[in-house]
């Protein structure tokens, strides 16, 4: 018998990125009810999955508010919904997918990490990234020993800047107050696999950053509201929506680009008339420089580890590719790493390189280097087993926001430097 599901936010990561395991091992997952306030989204959960519409409710209270309908329940709904909602399905009985962050608010964490004890339930947060076949022979190396003992980390998450333009000043995470912070919405992942790399507890940490040119005073001269109604600047902004949704090469529906996040910006499947109609009149066809964002788009976070091990991290806007980079050091070699290619390189200290491409690992569907499909049949393979050692629990990724948290904490502060543990107490019972 399959694992079935419930959906608390039936958007592009509830409906698209986890759900769609189903489409491939329909014998292992089955979506049997969904919740969205979008009656389109609802209507693509009928269609795609073939959920009775007497199980498709218009609010996550409407359907906790009935029998268990399901074993487990993902919630993919906006940030700071996580935790009530998770709350209240642990009390259910469901077992609990959760899209990360798991909250902005530490305090909710810890809350959230006693329920699913209290409770006995399996909580397991979406970091998707540790399911990769990338990270996860990354870790592998680590953990045999190939470069001796691991002495120091740096990684860059390489935003995109037209990603960064879509997500975090037009859409829906570009204010920290009503979504989180930059460094937990963007970049929890890259925390938890510093964590995970590591294999020991971050002890302090220290960050710099800020929102340098998103903002009013930086928009060049003529530059209008929205992008196609009054702007004079048009033909050479590199950040028009024209040319990131229609025309561009990353993402533009005449380059084929259906999916995210186009059908972001229509809601559905798009075309180029519905996209334009959105853009005339929506949320991603306003002027970068003339919204109403506020979280940062550049970052960096100094770390450090028990066993004197240290770690850097930047998180860019200003980049071409969307991608991931990574370079690890030893006592007896290094290796650098490059997601977007799939490919490490290992160099032990006096030996020819080793290059190992990931490439050739079959993936059922892309999304985040195949993390996402991974993730789904773990949680698969861990209600059919009975198991609660998931690879991403809660109490993994606890540790995870923890310093995303306390790096947030630190810029604020003017990078003053954060111990993890006397700033977590300050939000313990």
């Amino acid at each position: 018998m399959p694992v079935t599901f419930a959906i608390c936010g039936c958007g592009s990561r509830g409906l698209e990125a986890y759900a769609s395991y189903q489409k491939v091992h329909p014998e292992r997952m089955q979506i049997v009810a969904g919740a969205d306030c979008r009656e389109g989204r609802l209507a693509l959960l009928r269609e795609w999955y073939g959920v009775a519409a007497d199980k498709c409710f218009s609010s996550d209270e409407e359907l906790l508010s009935q029998p268990k309908l399901a074993d487990v329940m993902l919630i993919a709904t906006q940030d700071r919904q996580h935790v009530p909602t998770a709350l209240r399905a642990l009390e259910k009985g469901y077992h609990v997918l959760l899209e990360k962050p798991i909250s902005p608010d530490l305090g909710e964490c810890l809350q959230l990490q006693r329920k699913a004890h209290e409770t006995g339930r399996v909580v397991v947060v979406c970091h998707v990234l540790r399911y990769t076949p990338f990270y996860a022979a990354l870790e592998d190396l680590v953990r045999r020993g190939e470069i001796g003992k691991l002495e120091t980390m740096d990684a860059v998450e390489h935003v995109g800047y037209w990603h960064y333009a879509h997500s975090f000043v037009r859409g829906n995470w570009r204010r920290s107050d009503e979504t989180s912070p930059m460094i937990l919405a963007k970049s929890c992942h890259d925390m938890d696999i510093f964590r995970w790399l590591a294999g020991t507890k971050c002890l302090k940490v220290q960050s710099f950053g800020s929102l340098d040119h998103f903002r009013a005073e930086k928009a060049p001269a003529g530059a209008g509201e929205r992008c196609l109604a009054d702007c004079a600047c048009r033909e050479g902004c590199i950040y028009d929506a024209e040319k990131i949704y229609i025309t561009g090469a990353h993402c533009g529906i005449r380059s084929g680009k259906t999916g995210w996040p186009n059908n972001v910006v229509t809601g559905g499947p798009p075309t180029e008339e519905s996209l334009r109609e959105a853009l005339r009149t929506g949320p991603y066809g306003r002027c970068v420089y003339h919204c109403d964002n506020d979280v940062v788009d550049h970052q960096t976070v100094n770390m450090t580890f028990e066993g004197g091990i240290h770690a850097t991290f930047t998180m860019t806007a200003f980049t071409e590719r969307c991608c991931r980079t990574i370079k690890l050091t030893g006592t007896a070699g290094e290796i650098e790493g490059n997601l977007e290619r799939n490919e490490l390189l290992v160099r032990r200290f006096g030996q020819p390189e080793e290059v190992i491409c990931l490439n050739d690992q079959k993936s059922e569907f892309a999304g985040h280097g195949g993390g996402d499909a991974g993730l789904a049949e773990q949680i698969c393979n861990l209600i059919e087993s009975g198991r609660e050692d998931s690879l991403t629990g809660i109490d993994a990724s606890v540790e995870s926001h923890v310093m995303a948290l306390a790096a947030e904490a630190s810029r604020l502060r003017g990078g003053e430097t954060i111990d993890l543990a006397a700033f977590s107490a300050q939000f313990s019972e």
